[in-house]
């Protein structure tokens, strides 16, 4: 695979940015070499500036449900450009997509459109505690809400404790305003809640956390943080920057039918460009201002490009079939890895939903934390990410990031897709077995 353009331009990138990437998820640091410098889009394919070509399970990290450069999606950017791309007021896009996305979800009534998922759960957190008049919120050990000050945090020592900065810059005053507690753990939430509950504005959760690891949760359990938060009159917020209108056009909260109070979106509503939004009932959406007095703005809000690729993707998702069709592709690509790893004997589970899917290497039959996840497991995908991009398959370069099926994915290339994979899992499982799998 050649190389040769990418590690020049990746050269040329550390001279102008932090590490040579504007997002730490982009760099090669947990696989090793060069960040691929990505030329062009088209379907399921991606191709790089040394011209190699690679079925990409990354998708731009979730948003590109109909793949790459979907014609749809182009025409309509393209028809939106031709206007203009900003203009700081109100446009009939904002209202066409607004339409779109209530009319087809039982579990928002009004909704504000921001630039980003960050963005979006920090205007939730912020309406959670201006509607409450608490400080404090809880989150779960191995999920991820962006890059929000109160919520990149983790847990200290104990079962429900104040959180730890987890980045720098973050100071200490900020991180003990939430408090970390682990995830499947009832008796955890039941503590914490019992010792601060008159404090507690909200608990914030990935209903399908997938940001470290595919650590899917019981039902069960996501109902009993529904009874739980109401019981104590504190608000539930759902991030689905992730799921939404991934597994489902209503994500999880459809999917598991339950009744947040805020739900937070990303990626998808933006068909690839820029884009966030958070949503309520109109009771708790009516606190914001300028009708209420909790104040969120954003200069390119409801932007008008981001407006029209996400009104033309949603529109796609919303024919009939979609989502069976999607979720039928991911099982059966999923399942044909699970029985080749079985007959093998390789210790590796791809867990799915929707169509999201995640290589966990464990013999677990769940991983529903993020401490049940071997960090040693991660020289074993180091491994196989690389046999992968030999072989022509792209896969975000962490083995705690989960990958994406789109519609341009067909079954021909899931197939031949899983013969590539099973090949890569030969090498990963020979070279263990010759000790040689350590970073």
């Amino acid at each position: 695979m050649k190389i040769e353009r990418s590690e020049e331009l990746f050269r040329k990138a550390n001279q102008f940015f932090p590490g040579g990437v504007n997002s730490p998820v982009r760099a090669f640091r947990s696989v090793g070499g060069t960040p691929l410098f990505i030329e062009k889009g088209e379907g399921c394919t991606i191709t790089d500036a040394d011209g190699n070509s690679f079925i990409d399970f990354c998708c731009s990290w979730g948003p590109l449900i109909l793949g790459h450069n979907a014609a749809a999606v182009r025409e309509k950017i393209v028809e939106a450009v031709a206007s203009g791309t900003s203009f700081g007021a109100p446009t009939r896009k904002e209202n066409e997509l607004a339409e779109l996305i209530l009319t087809n979800h039982r579990y928002i009534e009004k909704i504000r459109f921001v630039s980003s998922g960050t963005e979006a759960v920090m205007s939730a957190i912020r309406l959670a505690r201006g509607v409450t008049g608490r400080p404090l919120i809880i989150k779960f050990e191995g999920c991820y809400h962006g890059h929000v000050d109160s919520l990149l945090v983790k847990a200290g020592s104990g079962l429900s404790t104040f959180g730890i900065s987890s980045s720098a810059g973050i100071p200490e005053s900020v991180a003990k305003d939430t408090i970390v507690v682990p995830l499947n753990d009832r008796r955890a939430l039941e503590i914490a809640i019992s010792d601060f509950s008159h404090d507690i504005a909200a608990v914030i959760i990935e209903p399908i956390p997938a940001n470290n690891g595919l650590l899917l949760q019981e039902e069960s359990y996501l109902k009993f943080l529904r009874d739980i938060t109401r019981k104590h009159d504190i608000l539930l917020i759902f991030d689905e920057v992730i799921s939404g209108f991934r597994v489902g056009f209503e994500g999880a909260a459809g999917y598991y039918n339950i009744q947040p109070d805020i739900i937070t979106y990303g990626k998808i509503i933006g068909g690839g460009m820029p884009v966030g939004a958070y949503g309520a009932s109109k009771e708790i959406m009516s606190h914001i201002s300028p009708e209420g007095d909790v104040y969120q703005a954003g200069t390119l809000s409801g932007n008008p490009v981001a407006m029209a690729a996400g009104f033309a993707q949603l529109s796609e998702c919303l024919q009939p079939g979609f989502y069976a069709d999607q979720e039928a592709r991911t099982i059966a690509f999923v399942n044909q890895l699970n029985q080749y790893s079985t007959s093998k004997g390789y210790d590796l589970k791809v867990f799915s939903i929707g169509s999201i899917f995640w290589f966990a290497f464990t013999s677990l039959d769940a991983v529903r934390r993020s401490d049940e996840i071997d960090p040693n497991s991660m020289n074993k995908f180091r491994v196989m990410h690389k046999s992968l991009l030999e072989k022509g398959v792209y896969l975000g370069p962490s083995g705690y990031e989960v990958g994406f099926i789109s519609a341009a994915h067909s079954t021909n290339i899931l197939e031949r897709a899983v013969q590539l994979i099973c090949e890569s899992l030969d090498v990963v499982y020979s070279a263990s077995s010759e000790g040689i799998t350590k970073i």
